[in-house]
């Protein structure tokens, strides 16, 4: 569950406190007021518990789902790659050369500023 036993103190204080001072003034029994203000004390003991697992709930996240969206994510940059990769097949990204040799990198940024320069150079 969400949270600790203590959230469920602190809503039976919280209900204690609110109960006492409301009813504090009103022409009723010491007594009565005392054991008003456990009861109510109690009873939002039980239902903290309702509330932390409806808030455990809201905010569960099921391990099967996370792979299930994980793989639509990566299914989905896979698409835009391969989408890119149609459109411009020779632009290449900086992650793709992370496992090749210092040479070939050297050599696709060459590549790259060459077509800088000559679309700067079509441009003007």
């Amino acid at each position: 569950m969400f949270g600790s036993i203590f959230y469920n103190l602190w809503g039976a204080l919280i209900a204690f406190s609110i109960y006492f001072f409301s009813t504090f003034l009103k022409p009723y029994t010491p007594l009565r007021i005392i054991v008003g203000s456990f009861v109510a004390g109690i009873i939002m003991f039980f239902v903290m518990y309702i509330v932390r697992f409806l808030i455990a709930y809201v905010l569960f996240t099921p391990e099967g789902d996370e792979e299930l969206v994980e793989g639509e994510h990566e299914e989905n940059e896979s698409e835009n790659i391969e989408g890119e990769n149609q459109k411009t097949p020779t632009a290449n990204s900086t992650v793709e050369f992370e496992d090749e040799n210092s040479e070939e990198i050297a050599q696709a940024v060459r590549t790259m500023m060459n077509r800088e320069a000559d679309q700067q150079l079509n441009n003007a």
